[in-house]
């Protein structure tokens, strides 16, 4: 996950340099479509504070009535405009979306110098501020504001998402606030299985929440045990997963990045969004 060595052998083999060049002049919102019967959102920047200081996030939510919500975990460039426009097109399909700093503790957002350009070394010291203990605290926190917004249906569950970095972060958020959350995406998301003891997956029996793991090809090539370990964890906790290996780059679903590969992120957020509408109702 984030390994600089695989990073650039990988962007020698999947990288769509016309795509980051074009997200870098025009923005990610020029490259993600609208779906037809997209509602109307509000927008805005707050703040949320935590045990550990002040969280800066991104809210956006329909303009009207109270929705089900989707706490969502940047990858290891954090909040920026194209996870901006990720929240904002999910929120047009119905759901009060955060999409949070998880960085916070460190430095507001941009955290990232160049976007999905910046230099991983760069970046790598942020997510290694991170552990364990401040994934459970901040998902807590985060659930929690949530639920006190009037934006936010309670009575339905939470969804949670996390890219890259942010895939051990969903599976945290699901057994730290099992009641909740009722469904959890990982997109290219590393680290689920290790041999350490606070391996993300060992707390699936704690969870309660359908999941969605969509794993990037050059990820299982290194780690092709991790799918198998997965589902029959899944199995053993009678919870649905779906897992499957995607022909596509780790990092290939945010439209900013250098291995971006449209037609693979579209069938991932499609696959999201039939999870959600089942398991978020």
């Amino acid at each position: 996950m984030c390994d600089q060595d695989h990073f650039n052998e990988d962007l020698k083999k999947y990288s769509r340099r016309d795509v980051g060049v074009l997200a870098a002049a025009v923005g990610a919102a020029m490259m993600l479509p609208r779906a037809a019967h997209a509602v109307d959102v509000k927008e805005s920047d707050v703040t949320i504070k935590t045990p550990d200081g002040e969280c800066d996030a991104y809210f956006v939510a329909p303009t009207s009535g109270a929705h089900a919500a989707v706490l969502v975990w940047p990858d290891i460039f954090g909040l920026r405009p194209a996870f901006r426009q990720m929240g904002k097109r999910l929120a047009e399909e119905g759901y009060s979306v955060l999409v949070v700093n998880p960085f916070y503790r460190q430095k507001k957002a941009p955290t990232a110098t160049n976007g999905a350009s910046t230099p991983i070394p760069e970046v790598l010291p942020l997510m290694q501020a991170l552990n364990a203990t401040t994934h459970v605290t901040d998902a807590k926190g985060f659930i929690a504001w949530l639920d006190s917004r009037a934006e936010v249906d309670k009575n339905k569950k939470v969804g949670t998402t996390g890219y890259c970095m942010g895939g051990p972060i969903v599976m945290r958020t699901a057994a730290a606030v099992p009641n909740r959350v009722g469904a959890g995406g990982s997109f290219h998301g590393g680290g689920l299985v290790t041999k350490n003891p606070d391996s993300p997956h060992l707390l699936i029996p704690q969870m309660k929440a359908q999941f969605l793991i969509a794993v990037a090809e050059n990820d299982d090539m290194r780690e092709p045990n991790t799918k198998t370990v997965l589902g029959a964890a899944f199995a053993a906790a009678k919870l649905d997963a779906e897992i499957e290996v995607y022909p596509a780059a780790h990092g290939w679903c945010p439209p900013d990045t250098q291995v971006y590969n449209k037609d693979q992120s579209e069938k991932a957020w499609g696959r999201m969004l039939a999870m959600f509408e089942k398991a978020l109702a």
